[in-house]
């Protein structure tokens, strides 16, 4: 397959997530890669055998330079973390990273954004639907992957999940944890940007990347929970909003706050695939379970011998002036 990558690779977000996973697959292939990052300096002294480059989305002086002599581009870069505002931030470092591509003559851009969904998206969902349609609005061939959640160590969803999981031993569970999605494993999402720098395709097209299996919140918290080895006791509620629910996310997650709030919005509406091609398409089709994933992130994790705080703190949370949706 190394042999259809359009090399050397720029890497964005290569201190995140999905770019610290990716990286190693990549090496592995023999690829040449070079790291785009705000600070390449430190990146450099911690990781001085890979090759770093100063890149700023919302820089667009340092885009082209660092795209120089690149002909393919992962773009992993999210602006959550940032607050409010984020929506605008993401477009607007989309449009500056498809026409810095565009002058550095980059061939092929590869971007994971997420599932469209079948009601009208979170403000999460629909920033990361609008990046693709920048990208893929320019000259520069581009493959959007469309995943739901990425379950592994450093990702954001799963961590919320896990944490629940682990440390709530009863849940209320409103009308949205029955919403459904396809979990993805980390290694099958890296396999699935591999496939993209290798496909041989003109133009730009979307995919949904899908996991083996579709399920509710609610299932995926009390499978989580039984690896963890306990059960979670949940009980149906008619009313609380996913916003709502997310206030209460603080006396039992680490996760970012406000990070925690625009994910667990967009758990409103089913998350499912239109279709799972793109796996066969790119000869991947063995993807790891959803009980396989899941104890693979996992491992190592000591389940909390102390709950998250009690139905005190639980109300507190709920009937607080900040909880008003």
């Amino acid at each position: 397959m190394q042999d259809d990558i359009k090399d050397p690779i720029l890497l964005t977000g290569a201190t995140g997530f999905i770019g610290k996973h990716l990286y190693p697959r990549l090496a592995e292939l023999g690829v040449r890669v070079r790291n785009g990052t705000r600070r390449p300096e430190e990146s450099r002294s911690e990781q001085p055998d890979r090759e770093w480059v100063e890149l700023d989305v919302e820089r667009p002086e340092t885009l082209e330079p660092a795209m120089e002599g690149c002909r393919s581009a992962v773009y992993l870069v999210h602006q959550m973390m940032g607050g409010e505002g984020y929506r605008n931030r993401e477009r607007a470092a989309a449009r500056a990273f498809r026409k810095a591509a565009e002058r550095a003559g980059v061939e092929r851009i590869v971007y994971l954004g997420g599932v469209e969904p079948d009601a009208v998206p979170s403000r999460h969902l629909g920033s990361r639907l609008e990046t693709g349609i920048i990208l893929r609005g320019g000259r520069v061939s581009t493959v959007e992957l469309r995943a739901s959640m990425v379950i592994g160590e450093g990702s954001a969803s799963w961590q919320i999940v896990r944490d629940l999981a682990a440390r709530l031993p009863v849940m209320l569970l409103p009308k949205w944890t029955r919403s459904r999605s396809q979990p993805i494993y980390i290694d099958d999402v890296v396999e699935a940007i591999v496939g993209a720098l290798a496909l041989d395709m003109q133009g730009s097209a979307w995919f949904d990347i899908p996991g083996p299996e579709t399920l509710t919140v609610e299932q995926i918290l009390h499978r989580t929970a039984r690896l963890l080895g306990h059960d979670m006791a949940g009980y149906p509620v008619p009313l609380l909003s996913p916003r709502l629910s997310s206030y209460w996310l603080r006396f039992v997650t680490g996760c970012d706050m406000y990070l925690a709030r625009e994910l667990v919005e967009g758990l409103k509406t089913d998350l499912v695939a239109e279709d799972h091609s793109y796996w066969e398409r790119i000869g991947h089709t063995d993807l790891v379970g959803f009980d396989e994933a899941a104890q693979r992130a996992t491992q190592g994790l000591e389940p909390d011998s102390l709950f998250a705080r009690t139905y005190e703190g639980l109300v507190q949370a709920i009937s607080s002036p900040q909880a008003s949706p």
